[in-house]
């Protein structure tokens, strides 16, 4: 299996939650914004070695 997109538009991921009659409560906050830069990063850099 592999990621091949990441959805990080909200709206976007709630309509299509909507649309396919889903729910989704998170248990906590998602990670602070730099964080989530650094593992894009770490997967990019992964990413090239699969190859």
């Amino acid at each position: 299996m592999c990621i091949i997109v990441f959805i990080t538009d909200y709206p976007v991921v709630d309509r299509t939650l909507n649309y396919l009659k889903l729910t989704f409560v998170a248990d906590k906050p998602p990670p602070p914004r730099f964080a989530y830069q650094e593992v894009l990063m770490a997967v990019e850099a992964s990413a090239e070695y699969i190859s």
